[in-house]
């Protein structure tokens, strides 16, 4: 199998979300790839200019990052379907995408989509190198810019960054580092396309974790009534786990809980509900476990009760108002 490592450059409206399609709010106009063998050599590139339809006049900020401008685009690019059916192509049968961040897929996928074009496989499995490179390297797992890596590494910066072609083999250098880690477990599975119905829910056990991204449901509160979703699952062994922590809301999207099975111990489970899209307000699911201590526990006890004295508070102000009013 080879690795397909891609990297894009984009465009947006530069007069803001007045001039925004719905759409397609990033244009690409540039895409760069490099594809490295099983050994991490780089064997091929790809690197090809698009000449956008959607804003022809490049964003300020896009610009200033940019070696190339309208022009270079309008004489040299060419159009985005026939361009991506080349580099689809060029990709070969088997591969796997490694991107810097995880924003390349979710684009090039939204781009295709505008143009109808045929999809990529799904579930769409990838590798995110920018978070297995933080989780390694980068305290608290905060990621960081290409170019800190690059140069933490000590890999020689001989060709200018934001050049799609230049990023994609940058990430390639990263990733055959003699200090980067073994990634073949770590991959990430995008979510531009997601399971519709339950039947067709994504269920996988890779680098230590549990992850399940679920179908569709109407509401937050309806996906919170299925057992499937607020079930913990030990990440190891699959056996359903007995709560300690019980779900909780930890922020606008997110839930969290602690179960501890019997053989493996403790497991942190974290829920994430994202708009499916559409006219309605469907939700769908990715709820992830991975293993954790009594230390984890501890953790999670604390801002759990920070969380419900924040709401004791505002609750205590908002009786304290309406006393006052009346």
């Amino acid at each position: 199998m080879n690795y397909i490592v891609l990297d894009l450059e984009w465009n947006q409206s530069p007069s803001g979300k007045k001039g925004e399609h719905p759409r397609m709010p990033f244009e690409i106009i540039e895409i760069g790839a490099v594809k490295v063998d099983s050994e991490l050599n780089i064997i091929d590139s790809f690197s090809e200019l698009i000449k956008p339809k959607l804003y022809k006049k490049l964003h300020k900020q896009i610009k200033e990052m940019l070696s190339y401008d309208e022009k270079t685009l309008n004489e040299k690019g060419r159009a985005f379907p026939d361009t991506c059916k080349k580099f689809i192509e060029w990709c070969g049968e088997d591969y796997a995408f490694c991107t810097w961040g995880p924003s390349d897929l979710y684009y090039l996928q939204e781009n295709m989509a505008f143009y109808n074009m045929k999809k990529l496989p799904f579930p769409l499995k990838f590798y995110n190198i920018q978070q297995i490179y933080a989780d390694k390297f980068c305290e608290d797992s905060v990621v960081c810019k290409l170019e800190k890596a690059v140069s933490d590494m000590g890999i020689p910066e001989d060709a200018l960054f934001h050049a799609a072609i230049n990023d994609a083999t940058y990430t390639a250098k990263v990733m055959a580092n003699k200090d980067f880690p073994e990634f073949t477990e770590k991959f990430s599975i995008d979510t531009f396309r997601h399971p519709v119905k339950k039947d067709e829910e994504i269920v996988s056990y890779h680098d230590g974790l549990l992850e399940q991204i679920s179908g569709e449901y109407e509401s937050k509160s309806a996906a919170m009534e299925d057992k499937d979703i607020t079930n913990i699952l030990c990440c190891k062994c699959g056996r359903k786990c007995v709560k300690k922590i019980r779900w909780f809301q930890s922020g606008a999207n997110t839930e969290l809980a602690i179960g501890k099975c019997w053989k493996h111990g403790y497991m942190h489970g974290r829920i994430r509900f994202k708009p499916a899209g559409g006219s309605d307000d469907n939700v769908f699911v990715i709820k992830k476990i991975t293993k954790t201590n009594k230390a984890g526990l501890a953790e999670v006890r604390i801002k759990q009760e920070m969380i419900r004295e924040k709401r004791r508070e505002k609750r205590q102000q908002s009786t304290g108002k309406d006393v006052k009013n009346n």
